[in-house]
């Protein structure tokens, strides 16, 4: 198995989750300013040119969520519960609301503070965020509610919808975003960062590798 992947928040739930599950593969980091996003082997893998990717035997999987199951379903845990269509359905909700209220929410400080600083984007304009406060307050109070009396979002357990909503507001502090009044939320975090995969899910740093000249060659 071979897992293509940028530090970036998408690769970073499925790197915390591997490593959590103790799976075994090939971490490959793909060089994004050489544009090996880009790069016409990369793109026949994932034509959307975005990280992460998977590669497993004949299957070739993007989209973290999808990534997520995979893994879960191959190592037996019920992060993704396979074999429970009603805490399926649960998870799912939530990888939704995630998907289209929350993440672009976030999403806004996330590369202002980081993703600028990752790839050398610039100084973050947070000037350009208060605009951005209305909606983030907005569907932060959502998700604080619904974790009142809850550790964990989904079955009353640690699932992929915890590591897909924390992606980027885990950095919710170097990002500015306003959860100093969603106590909730700050608590929740702070449980998913007390997990050393999630605290720390990047592979041991290499050389970021060319794609192989061949497809048949990754598999």
């Amino acid at each position: 198995m071979k897992i293509y992947w940028i530090k970036a928040q998408a690769p970073r739930r499925v790197l915390a989750l591997a490593k959590h599950l103790g799976v075994k593969a090939e971490f490959i980091e793909v060089d994004v300013k050489a544009g090996g996003l880009k790069t016409a082997d990369y793109a026949a893998l994932n034509p959307n040119m975005k990280a992460p990717t998977l590669v497993d035997g004949d299957l070739v999987l993007w989209e973290s969520q999808a990534i997520m199951a995979h893994l879960c379903i191959k190592t037996g845990s019920d992060m993704w519960p396979a074999h429970n269509p009603a805490e399926q359905v649960e998870v799912l909700r939530w990888l939704s609301w995630s998907d289209c209220h929350w993440s672009p929410a976030v999403a806004p400080f996330y590369f202002e503070h980081i993703v600028k600083a990752t790839f050398g984007l610039g100084a973050p304009d947070s000037a350009s965020l208060k605009t951005c406060v209305a909606d983030f307050v907005k569907f932060a109070k959502v998700l604080d509610g619904h974790l009142a009396g809850r550790t964990f979002v989904a079955c009353e357990r640690l699932t992929i919808a915890d590591f897909h909503l924390a992606s980027m507001a885990t950095y919710w502090r170097e990002s500015e975003m306003p959860l100093q009044a969603f106590p909730n939320i700050v608590r929740w975090i702070d449980v998913l960062t007390g997990i050393p995969a999630w605290a720390d899910p990047w592979p041991v740093k290499l050389p970021a590798q060319p794609m192989p000249s061949s497809p048949q060659s990754m598999l």
